[in-house]
């Protein structure tokens, strides 16, 4: 299963990669996070984790597993025997930046999961996309 929604927002690449990577700070502006608790000291790097806690869910603890600075990030979790993967996407456009949000589900179940869960996904990454525009204007402003 792959969900992704892309925007763009009015703010250059290096605002909304301040506030894609500065995890702990997105439950303050995103209402699909409740809480976000790094593991490790020190900027996102591959192998970093967090445990993040979204609305009806349990904790889950993300990993970095790739990370290029100002244009991507990766990370991944395993749950329910799946592996779910989380990619924040950012290319230069005009005086903006595409954010580019996705969820890929793998292994064992993928597929209903997906049929069970995939619209729910969907809205939610729509949901954090908007919520990066509206925090970018207030950085803006």
């Amino acid at each position: 299963m792959h969900r992704e929604h892309s925007t763009v927002i009015g703010a250059p690449p290096p605002v909304i990669w301040r506030l894609t990577t500065d995890v702990e700070r997105w439950p303050s502006f995103m209402p699909t996070v409740q809480a976000v608790t790094l593991l490790e000291p020190g900027p996102l790097r591959v192998g970093s984790s967090a445990r993040v806690k979204q609305p009806g869910q349990t904790a889950a603890v993300w990993t970095v597993s790739t990370i290029e600075p100002e244009a991507e990030f990766t990370w991944e979790t395993r749950r329910m025997g799946l592996r779910m993967i989380g990619k924040h996407a950012l290319t230069p456009v005009g005086d903006g930046t595409r954010n580019t949000l996705s969820i890929e589900v793998t292994g064992r179940g993928a597929g209903i999961f997906g049929a069970l869960f995939g619209g729910v996904i969907a809205r939610t990454i729509q949901r954090e996309n908007e919520a990066f525009q509206r925090a970018a204007g207030q950085v803006a402003a």
